[in-house]
């Protein structure tokens, strides 16, 4: 007898996850590992949005709430997407929910078709296909390798899309990559999908507040206006205030899209637990001194993290123009052999690897698309990225080329 639907056959679970809850097992045998597999700021929560919450929930503000959100966090998102983005949404365009991966999901099972297709450029987040892939949709991967900046290419997109092409997702800063994408770039996308109505946008902007160098963010929906109505902006509270546990995401769209989303909402979750509501509107109406701080920390961060991998031979790695990940390349190492004689066949041995020897936690490109890379997180100390850093040129050191063991 088998209790699981066959939907799920094709669906993997998280590689994030599975990496830190590997680390996290080792640890718990008393090994000392590194974990750099999750994005999520190490730092604590800002302590007026914690007092918001609390007074909240201490006011009595415990029940359900509107499927959709608060009218008040409602507005301040909307007031949000005018102030930061140039973009207006009354009220029935906005929509909050438990993360800005419920919203991509309610997105996904309010919108897709079997057999509709959806195209992700690569490297991509790694839940996205798995949610396409759970409601019968068809990812397209689009290879967008480092020589374009992992960035989309107009050629590219256009050569991608088909008459069952439902959606393109867009992430920036992207993760793993940080590539951001200029308003030009944005623009010239744009261009290619005037020329196709029956496809939707979504871009993902929950990093929008990490940039590097004195970049600009700039959202799709400002770059390309005559797209409003088929552009869902998808965002969040957890990356720049570091409420990821929080869990509130929200999205800005047309509002026949938003009332679709709010109504898958209603039969699953219902609604966003009501005091992080109101942590939630704290945390976009309050100060935002915090956001430029762990801003500046993240840069530092990439910093320290470029200078040292470039350090290492068989390694590379470009500075990421935002988020906090480095997606370092591994080509130069595949085909060594271990201390072990184990030859390291593609970038999830490399991983294994650096796990087992240098003991520290990455995740492999395969998970997000494109090889040969890995994923670490830069969200950490740096005394803790440095010790990493070191780790990870130790265990290479230690490798082999394959024709020196033959």
């Amino acid at each position: 007898m088998s209790y699981v639907a066959s939907r799920l056959s094709a669906v993997r679970p998280s590689a994030s996850m599975a990496v830190s809850q590997a680390a996290k097992a080792l640890a718990a045998k008393g090994v000392d590992v590194i974990d750099l597999g999750l994005g999520e700021p190490d730092f604590p929560t800002p302590r007026h949005v914690i007092e918001a919450a609390e007074a909240a929930a201490l006011a009595g503000e415990t029940l359900y709430t509107a499927a959709a959100g608060t009218p008040a966090l409602r507005r301040a998102i909307a007031d949000k997407f005018a102030h930061e983005n140039g973009l207006t949404y009354s009220a029935d365009g906005i929509v909050v929910a438990n993360g800005a991966k419920q919203i991509i999901f309610n997105a996904l099972l309010a919108t897709l078709e079997p057999g509709d297709e959806v195209i992700l450029p690569a490297p991509y987040f790694v839940s996205y296909p798995e949610m396409v892939k759970l409601f019968g949709g068809m990812p397209i991967t689009v290879p967008c390798p480092s020589e374009t900046g992992f960035r989309l290419t107009p050629e590219a997109l256009e050569g991608a899309i088909t008459e069952r092409t439902k959606w393109l997702f867009l992430n920036m800063p992207g993760n793993p990559s940080g590539a951001v994408y200029s308003e030009a770039e944005l623009k010239s996308l744009g261009a290619v999908l005037a020329r196709h109505p029956q496809v939707l946008v979504l871009s993902d902007e929950i990093y929008e507040h990490i940039l590097f160098d004195g970049r600009r963010f700039v959202s799709f929906g400002a770059a390309c206006p005559e797209l409003k109505e088929r552009s869902l902006i998808v965002n969040g509270v957890s990356k720049a205030y570091a409420m990821t546990g929080w869990r509130v995401g929200y999205a800005a769209g047309p509002a026949p899209l938003i009332k679709a989303m709010t109504t898958v909402q209603s039969q699953s979750c219902t609604s966003v637990c009501s005091p992080a509501q109101a942590a939630a509107l704290s945390a976009l109406t309050g100060p935002q001194d915090c956001v430029v701080e762990f801003r500046e920390a993240f840069e530092r961060r990439r910093n320290l993290v470029v200078e040292g991998i470039q350090r290492i031979e068989g390694l590379s790695l470009s500075p990421p123009e935002g988020a906090f990940y480095a997606f370092i390349g591994c080509s130069g190492l595949i085909g060594s052999v271990t201390p072990l004689g184990a030859v390291l066949a593609d970038d999830a041995a490399v991983t294994r690897y650096l796990l087992d020897e240098g003991r520290v936690a990455a995740v492999p490109g395969t998970a997000y698309g494109l090889s040969p890379f890995f994923r670490i997180s830069t969200a950490t100390s740096d005394s803790i990225l440095t010790e990493a850093i070191s780790r990870i040129a130790d265990a290479v050191e230690q490798l082999q080329n394959r024709s020196e063991t033959e």
